[in-house]
């Protein structure tokens, strides 16, 4: 078949990950395949998007994504429904459309009669905050226009069961729609090829190393990755711990740029700053480097959807210390299995780390099991024979 996937910004990030993945998962079933993005910087992207893995595509990328700094939103939705447009028109019509994110793309794409599958990470509307009522009103009819196109895709796909949950909370007019978990996945063989000569080299002497690996972004709650390192730090007889502080940064997103001065300035606050490093955007190779250096990996969100840093720690061998809630809850294996699920509070991950700190041999065996976890529920081959069932359902 032609496949088309339909995703707003092919940046960094959890949902750019499973997007690249389910389109190396259905090119491996012989599928034709290729991404349309309304944004695409090769320095700010996944390697598979510029080596020529596959065709992608940029199209309208010139329409504005705000208006005076505000209605993100509904740019987004304007960029979105241009790009189905072109390619529900092009000479390069696809069979089957592959969309994410945001589902106002939906309503041209089944009006010129085409085939849909939308993946919801997690509903639209829970991810801002509407604390006027001006905004209150300007997202009402988004919102709505959110549930009513989300329910015209021909399959709804989801990446938990915790967000099936929240989706059927959310969309009251779709609470029995066949709703399909599809989490994922792990590419196991290219997280193991043997690593780059990009290193980070750190100016400690610790010899553990803890790991937080997010955007920049408020909600991650990274900030609770640097107090747990507080709390960690007035431990007695606490070994020496280094945190390195890494994920996706992008120069266009003021708050990117202004949640990294915030960390800064909470680290020297809390007098850690010698304890922490930040790296902002590391490439697919420091990433994998620093996930064999650390001992650990912290994962800080709150009701995360799903998470795909936890699976990648794991996979690496790595123990993961998350929050007890969202999709860790479904990845993770708690009680020192793979990893530790506790309260989000910086006394609760500093006692995790602690343990793993001061037992290394504790650390290597929740990693071992930990790889094999990931190799059974969550490899490439699994999730692309799930996304190759859905496809034969369509055709």
């Amino acid at each position: 078949m032609k496949i088309t996937f339909l995703h707003p910004d092919l940046g960094i990030g959890g949902a750019e990950r499973l997007v690249v993945d389910a389109a190396l998962a259905l090119k491996s079933k012989n599928h034709q395949v290729r991404i349309v993005t309304n944004h695409h910087d090769p320095k700010h992207s996944f390697s598979e998007t510029t080596d020529g893995s596959f065709e992608v595509d940029v199209v309208g990328d010139k329409i504005p994504r705000s208006i005076l700094g505000r209605c993100f939103a509904l740019c987004a939705y304007i960029r979105m429904m241009y790009a189905a447009y072109v390619v529900s028109t092009s000479g390069q019509r696809p069979d089957l459309v592959f969309c994410d994110q945001v589902s106002a793309c939906i309503p041209i794409l089944k009006w010129k009669g085409m085939k849909v599958v939308f993946y919801c990470h997690f509903p639209d509307q829970l991810l801002t905050e509407r604390k006027s009522w001006l905004k209150k009103l300007y997202r009402w009819p988004l919102d709505w226009f959110e549930e009513k196109s989300t329910g015209m895709a021909d399959v709804i796909l989801v990446n938990s069961n915790f967000t099936a949950e929240t989706f059927r909370d959310t969309f009251p007019s779709l609470r029995q729609r066949r709703l399909e978990v599809l989490y994922p996945c792990i590419n196991v063989e290219q997280l193991l090829r043997p690593l780059g000569e990009e290193k980070l080299d750190l100016k400690t002497s610790a010899t553990t190393i803890f790991l937080s690996l997010n955007r920049f972004e408020r909600k991650k709650d990274i900030g609770l990755a640097i107090r747990a390192m507080e709390c960690l730090k007035k431990r007695a007889a606490a070994p020496a711990a280094h945190l390195i502080v890494a994920g996706g940064h992008d120069e266009r997103v003021a708050e990117n740029r202004e949640h990294l001065g915030e960390l800064s300035r909470l680290a020297r606050l809390l007098g850690v700053e010698d304890a922490v490093t930040f790296v902002p955007s590391p490439s697919d190779d420091l990433k994998r480097s620093l996930l064999h250096a650390c001992t650990a990996v912290l994962y800080t969100p709150s009701r995360e959807h799903f998470g795909i840093v936890p699976l990648e720690a794991m996979c690496l061998g790595r123990p993961v210390v998350a929050c007890a809630s969202g999709g860790p809850l479904e990845t993770v294996l708690d009680g020192g299995r793979t990893g530790f699920l506790c309260a989000a509070a910086p006394e609760a991950f500093a006692e995790r780390m602690l343990a793993l700190a001061r037992d290394k041999s504790l650390a290597r065996e929740m990693g071992a099991a930990g790889a094999e976890h990931v190799r059974r529920k969550f490899s490439f081959g699994a999730f692309a024979g799930r996304l190759q069932e859905v496809v034969e359902r369509m055709t």
